[in-house]
């Protein structure tokens, strides 16, 4: 029976014809004891379910609260009411769940961001949360179908591992061996480091931060991967943009340059948006409308040049802006920003690393376009990237996005094995515990790329929604890991 049930993103669409019908759902509103807003989180639209005054059971009548689950067999009729133009006349109500409305936290009110982050589990019955989590799952979705189209191969790199591909440190260990209470000790050696020998791996292992090394391994072999997957830092931020868990996309190419890699991650990007664009229309205008009322509250220099929908299709119909590293900064150094002092980390010359609001300021006050940077310095990136020939520099590109700053980071592979093992030795990395990682460059190395995509930060950008938080089902953040 239950497998006879019409969508109400479906039914919604059609043209009523007295069709017999059962749907199913939660209770959004009851009014006058008769009109019963349905939804089952197809769509933010509610089936209007008319229940006819007479017809039913007090006491069964007394049971539709909001959030009470329903089963509804009725006759799709021609609404007269303004707002919809069918609605379900009720010939049978079941009550599949009851819903105590008074302890039940969500009110047919407005409620805060903060306020929904407090209580996660429940957000998704939002019009909010059920339009960001249906184009995060579209979202997804498309990323598989970009790559699978132009025959990548998926590939599933390891959550658990002994490496650091970023050199970055923040990590989190895993280990099976007992904290240092009581009788259990953890086993340490005579300089007082942590004895891993009767760990389960046998070694110290931390969550990954990054699937790039296991991924070139299948570029070496396939020619283009991608991954997908969950990534992990121990940073202490609490800020709108960070968090302990997230996802990540990572493709890798054999036979790539810096260019190449330039052009895919821009291709991805635009074919992201315009999956949502042709898929979640509906919310992406409910989105737009939340965002704008949102903005009507801010003081006028704060609000948006675009809307949403707006600054969606201008990245889609416009050409990434490229430009060197040494380029922004020379752009950053002579603005008027700098000079005033706005900035709250001053430009101080070619070398520095950028932050966020120079990142924005590119994006939204000089090019007002999306930007891919080119050829950072070396000595602010990672072992791997490969190195130019003008000595100071290496083939890394980063996207920067309006409202978030970078939303993907790559770069040309070192290939060359003695240039790479000169830089791994340079950055204390240990090349013995590499052995496997340079074997690619022992036996037939390549000129390859590639780059990561934070998803959550897609998602982010999609929505316009401002706090990463938002963005994903259960935010791992510092001090927080609940539900």
């Amino acid at each position: 029976m239950f497998n006879k049930r019409v969508k109400i993103k479906e039914l919604l669409t059609w043209e009523p014809k007295e069709q017999e019908v059962t749907v199913m759902g939660w209770v959004r509103t009851f009014r006058n004891n008769q009109f019963i807003a349905l939804n089952d989180g197809s769509t933010n639209n509610n089936l209007q379910v008319v229940a006819e005054l007479g017809k039913f059971d007090d006491e069964l009548l007394k049971r539709i609260t909001t959030s009470a689950s329903l089963k509804v067999t009725g006759t799709v009729l021609a609404s007269l009411g303004k707002g919809q133009k069918l609605e379900l006349k009720a010939t049978a109500i079941e009550i599949l769940g009851d819903s105590d409305a008074e302890k039940y936290p969500l009110q047919p009110k407005k409620h805060s961001l903060e306020f929904l982050r407090e209580i996660a589990h429940l957000r998704f019955r939002t019009n909010t949360f059920g339009s960001v989590f249906r184009i995060r799952h579209s979202l997804a979705f498309a990323v598989h179908k970009f790559f699978n189209d132009k025959g990548f191969v998926y590939m599933h790199t390891p959550i658990i591992t002994a490496s650091d591909a970023e050199g970055a440190g923040e990590m989190f260990k895993v280990t099976t061996l007992p904290f240092d209470e009581g009788k259990n000790k953890t086993p340490r050696n005579e300089d007082g480091t942590v004895n891993f020998k009767d760990d389960f791996f046998g070694r110290a292992t931390n969550l990954t931060v990054s699937g790039q090394l296991e991924g070139e391994l299948g570029a070496t072999a396939f020619g283009e991967i991608y991954t997908f997957g969950p990534t992990f830092r121990a940073e202490n931020s609490n800020t709108a943009r960070h968090l302990a868990e997230f996802w990540m996309i990572e493709p890798e190419m054999a036979f790539y340059d810096l260019e190449d890699n330039a052009n895919l991650a821009e291709e991805f990007i635009k074919y992201l948006i315009r999956y949502a664009m042709d898929n979640n229309r509906e919310d992406l205008e409910f989105l737009a409308q939340r965002l704008a009322d949102e903005e009507k509250q801010l003081p006028q220099d704060k609000r948006s040049e675009l809307g949403l929908i707006e600054k969606l299709e201008f990245v889609l119909n416009n050409d990434f802006q490229r430009l060197t590293y040494t380029e922004a900064i020379d752009i950053l150094k002579e603005s008027n920003h700098n000079k005033k002092k706005k900035f709250q980390y001053p430009i101080t010359g070619w070398g520095m690393d950028l932050q966020s609001e120079h990142e924005r300021y590119l994006v939204e006050k000089h090019f007002k376009k999306p930007v891919i940077l080119m050829n950072y310095p070396a000595a602010i990136k990672a072992f791997y990237m490969r190195q130019n020939e003008d000595g100071k520099t290496v083939a890394a590109m980063d996207i920067l996005a309006p409202g978030i700053g970078e939303i993907v980071g790559g770069s040309q592979r070192e290939e060359r094995q003695d240039r790479l093992e000169a830089r791994m030795k340079e950055m204390h990395i240990p090349i013995e515990d590499l052995w496997w990682y340079l074997d690619t460059r022992r036996f037939g190395t390549v000129p390859h790329a590639g780059f990561g995509l934070g998803f959550e930060r897609m998602v982010q950008f999609v929505t316009g929604m401002t706090n990463i938080r938002d963005v994903i089902a259960f935010p791992r953040t510092p001090g927080s890991a609940e539900f």
